[in-house]
C-alpha cells in the first residue's frame, strides 16, 4: 500500500542558531526507515510526469521503487543510466520546478521527495558500493573539453563511455568549476564534488588544470593536437556590477570573488591565509540562490548582520524557497523593495554605509513580473563595511574573441545552432551556462549530455 501521507518526509539538520556559525552540511539527509518510508509516497503513474521534468531523463519511479524494497545499489546504478552526478543533483537541483513539480502527490499536498531520495542513494552508495571503472573499448578517437564544470564533465563522462579519449581543459587549479568555487561547503561538500571527479577520472577522462584555453592553447591548437572535436563548458563566470558611485571602494566583492576566496580557497578554515574581510555588517544585493549563499557565508564567517537588499517583492526572488527559508532561518535580514543607489565611504576608502532607494511594484515588465519603480525621497542608508553584488554573471568572451567562427548574442553567450549543440564553427560544441547564461547545474548537465550525444554523431560522420 502507498504512503498517502500528504506531506514529505521531514529531513533532519542543524539547528539554525548551529549550523550559523559553522560550514558543516546544513541537513543530514535521510535515514533508510526515512528514505524507505518516502520512497513508498511515489504512485508509481503509468505516463510518469516526473521523469518529463528532469533535464537528464532519470528514471525516477524506477529508483524509488528500488529504494522502497531496499535495493538502494540497484537505485544507484539507475540513476548514474543517465545521471553522472547523483549526489551533487541531490542536494542543489531545484527539484521544486523540475521532477518534484510535475509530481501527482504535489496536487493534493506535497510531491514525493524525488531530490532528498536521491541524495540517500548517492551517500549511501558512497558509504557502502564500490565505484569499479567500466572496461570500455577505446573508440581510437579524441576529443577536447574545455571547462570541468556541470557541463563539461558529464560531456567528458558520457564520450569516454562511449569509448573516446578525453582531455578536460580547467582554468582554474581544481575540477568541478561553480561546484567548487560556487555552491558553499555547507550546501555542497567539496569531498562530494571531488568523489564525482574522481569517478569520472576512473573511467579515463583526463582532466588539465591551470589551462586558460585562449591563453595558453587556442581552440585552433587544441585541433593541431589532434582532437576532433571541442566542446566549450565554460560556465558564465564574469560578474556583473550596477555601476553605480563606490563599487570600487575596499569593502566591494562580486558574489563571486567572494564565494571563490571562501570555497575554493577555504578562507574560512583558520588554517588558511587566503586574504577576505572578516566583515561585521554586510549588504549582499540581489535575489538568486547566489545571493544566499553569499549572505549565509558572511554570517559564518562572523558577521554580525546581513541584510539581502533586493529590488522586488520576495514571491519575486529567483532563489529556491528552501533557500530563502534556511536564510530567514539563520538571521539574514530581508530589505525587499529596495535598490542601492550608491555606496560610501570612509576617508580611506573603506565601505561603511550602502544608500538605498525604496521601491514599488509597477506593470509587468518583459519577464512577466512587476517592474520595480523608485519612490521619490525614500532614500535611507544601513551601515555596512562588505558589499557582495550577487546580481547575475555573463560568459567570458575569451574564447570566442580568440576562435574565428564562434559567435555569441548580445547578451554574451555563445549562440549554438539547433539542439545538437554545435556552434557556428564546425567541429565546437557548447552548453551549459556559457550558452544560457546563468542557469542552474542539472541544466548545464543536460546541455553536456546533449552535446556528447551530437560530438559522437559528428565524429562518426567524419569516418
Amino acid at each position: 500500500m502507498p504512503n498517502m501521507n500528504p506531506k514529505k518526509t521531514p529531513m533532519p539538520e542543524q539547528e539554525p542558531n548551529v549550523r550559523n556559525k559553522n560550514f558543516d552540511e546544513v541537513s543530514y539527509g535521510y535515514t533508510e526507515e526515512m528514505a524507505k518510508n518516502e520512497a513508498e509516497r511515489c504512485l508509481h503513474c503509468k505516463h510518469k510526469p516526473c521523469m518529463k521534468g528532469c533535464p537528464v531523463a532519470v528514471h525516477i519511479p524506477d529508483f524509488i521503487q528500488q529504494v522502497a524494497e531496499g535495493d538502494y545499489e540497484g537505485a544507484y546504478r539507475t540513476i548514474k543510466m543517465t545521471n553522472s552526478l547523483p549526489a551533487i543533483c541531490g542536494r542543489v537541483c531545484p527539484q521544486e520546478n523540475q521532477c518534484e513539480h510535475n509530481c501527482v502527490r504535489g496536487i493534493k499536498g506535497e510531491p514525493v521527495a524525488i531530490g532528498r531520495l536521491e541524495r540517500f542513494v548517492a551517500d549511501w552508495h558512497m558509504k557502502h558500493g564500490k565505484d569499479e571503472a567500466e572496461k570500455v573499448e577505446p573508440n581510437g578517437h579524441k576529443v577536447a573539453v574545455v571547462g570541468a564544470g556541470p557541463a563539461g564533465l558529464t560531456c567528458a563522462g558520457d564520450l569516454a563511455a562511449m569509448g573516446y579519449s578525453v582531455t578536460v581543459f580547467e582554468a582554474l587549479h581544481a575540477a568541478g568549476g561553480v561546484l567548487m568555487y560556487g555552491i558553499p561547503q555547507f550546501r555542497l561538500p567539496k569531498e562530494i564534488v571531488q568523489r564525482e571527479i574522481d569517478t569520472l577520472k576512473a573511467k579515463g577522462v583526463e582532466i588539465k588544470t591551470d589551462m586558460v584555453i585562449g591563453k595558453v592553447l587556442s581552440v585552433d591548437e587544441l585541433f593541431e593536437n589532434g582532437y576532433e572535436a571541442v566542446f566549450i563548458g565554460t560556465g558564465a563566470g564574469l560578474p556583473n556590477f550596477m555601476n553605480i558611485p563606490g563599487e570600487g571602494l575596499v569593502g566591494v566583492y562580486s558574489a563571486n570573488e567572494f564565494l571563490t576566496r571562501v570555497n575554493l580557497m577555504k578562507a574560512y578554515k583558520p588554517d588558511y591565509d587566503t586574504p577576505i574581510i572578516h566583515p561585521k555588517n554586510v549588504a549582499v544585493v540581489g535575489g538568486g540562490n547566489v545571493a544566499m549563499d553569499a549572505a549565509r557565508t558572511a554570517l559564518r564567517l562572523g558577521a554580525e548582520s546581513v541584510h539581502i537588499v533586493y529590488r522586488r517583492a520576495e514571491e519575486q526572488m529567483p532563489a529556491r524557497r528552501e533557500e530563502i527559508h534556511h536564510a530567514k532561518e539563520e538571521g539574514v535580514i530581508f530589505d525587499l523593495l529596495c535598490n542601492p543607489v550608491q555606496i560610501l565611504g570612509d576617508e580611506n576608502g573603506k565601505v561603511n554605509a550602502i544608500e538605498c532607494i525604496r521601491m514599488e511594484l509597477g506593470e509587468p515588465d518583459a519577464s512577466g513580473r512587476r517592474k520595480p519603480i523608485p519612490v521619490e525621497g525614500s532614500n535611507f542608508k544601513i551601515p555596512v563595511d562588505c558589499v557582495v553584488m550577487a546580481i547575475g554573471n555573463s560568459p567570458n568572451p575569451l574564447i570566442r574573441s580568440t576562435t574565428k567562427g564562434i559567435e555569441a548574442n548580445s547578451h554574451g553567450c555563445i549562440v549554438v545552432k539547433d539542439d545538437t549543440m554545435e556552434t557556428t564553427r564546425e567541429g565546437v560544441f557548447a552548453a551549459g551556462d556559457a550558452v544560457s547564461g546563468a542557469a542552474t547545474v542539472i541544466l548545464a548537465m543536460g546541455g553536456g549530455k546533449e552535446a556528447a550525444r551530437s560530438i559522437d554523431k559528428y565524429i562518426r560522420s567524419k569516418k
